[in-house]
């Protein structure tokens, strides 16, 4: 009957096989020849083969050394590399972030190589879903989300405010002005696209300003403020959208406000949402004051661009009508 095989003799003859000597393999393993050779005779007896043909100074396996090399060979290689990767894991930090799509894509993406340059200890893992993370049961830190920022049972940090207005393409808002100079009676013969999961739209927004008689009737219906923002950039019509995800846009002049006399509607936006207990967290602390730095330096750099250009703001914390869906 064959005994289990004793794995400390395993590594003395792996090393000897790949070496191909026991002085090699001692010298490795830090162990004197004598030390190796014993093993290498223990394995044999072990298995009842012999393993190496000895021929003078050299050793040369035998069929069966050479089976059993090979299959050491694959288990030892597969044991090293899960061994590199349990180190790498235990010197390095991840941080998992699940977010709103477009607010990933125009916003986090483009300033997040900023958190990964201050910090290259860390392994971050971001997916853009419009799917609310259950952190009872899935591996996530913190979700940033678009909404009011009453998930009841989470801790909730606002990171960003919107700023909502109508904009459109330069070129389309010349087209409106030729009709009239008048901006409600522009956006009456408007197409308006539709942000179908935004917070404001229109059919709140039109009532509250006194522009009646806009068809409401969408020719485009958007359920990604960011195909909407394109849409508008290609001259489609006039969206009613967040300054946070279409701010390039406007300030290479690709969009442009519709009009001053409309207030510009701000209110808080997008958040940190997590459950009290991740707040403690390291990864949590440290990517929650990076990302709420950025969201103040965003706010600033949006204001200052209304404000000189004449723009006036109204906060409201939440509007008449809302959706529960993420954009």
């Amino acid at each position: 009957m064959v005994r289990e095989l004793n794995l400390s003799s395993m590594v003395h003859f792996e090393a000897v096989a790949r070496l191909g000597g026991v002085m090699r393999a001692a010298e490795e393993l830090q162990i004197s020849a004598s030390a190796v050779s014993q093993q290498i005779k223990l394995l044999e007896q072990n298995l009842g083969v012999k393993l190496f043909h000895r021929e003078r100074r050299h050793l040369r396996l035998t069929i069966d050394g050479e089976r059993l090399f090979q299959t050491a060979t694959q288990a030892f290689q597969s044991i090293r590399e899960v061994r590199a990767a349990i180190v790498r894991q235990r010197e390095t930090h991840n941080l998992s972030i699940r977010v709103s799509p477009s607010f990933g894509v125009r916003w986090l993406a483009p300033r997040l190589a900023d958190f990964c340059k201050r910090h290259p200890e860390w392994d971050v893992r971001v997916d853009a879903t419009p799917n609310f993370t259950e952190f009872d049961t899935e591996v996530v830190d913190m979700d940033l989300r678009y909404g009011e920022g009453d998930w009841e049972g989470l801790h909730t940090a606002c990171i960003v405010h919107d700023f909502v207005f109508p904009m459109c393409a330069p070129a389309y808002l010349e087209e409106l002005r030729q009709r009239s100079d008048d901006p409600r009676e522009q956006l009456r013969h408007a197409r308006l696209i539709d942000s179908v999961k935004a917070y404001y739209r229109w059919d709140y927004w039109l009532p509250r300003h006194g522009v009646q008689g806009a068809s409401m009737s969408y020719p485009c219906r958007f359920d990604r403020s960011s195909m909407s923002v394109q849409m508008a950039m290609d001259g489609g019509g006039v969206i009613l959208d967040s300054m946070t995800l279409a701010f390039e846009e406007l300030r290479r002049g690709d969009l442009v406000p519709f009009s001053t006399a409309f207030e510009v509607i701000e209110f808080p936006g997008y958040w940190i949402v997590c459950p009290h207990r991740h707040v403690g967290r390291r990864a949590v602390r440290l990517f929650s004051d990076w990302v709420k730095d950025r969201g103040r330096q965003h706010m600033r750099e949006a204001r200052a661009w209304l404000e000189e250009r004449g723009h006036r703001t109204r906060f409201e914390r939440r509007a008449a009508f809302v959706t529960s869906e993420e954009r």
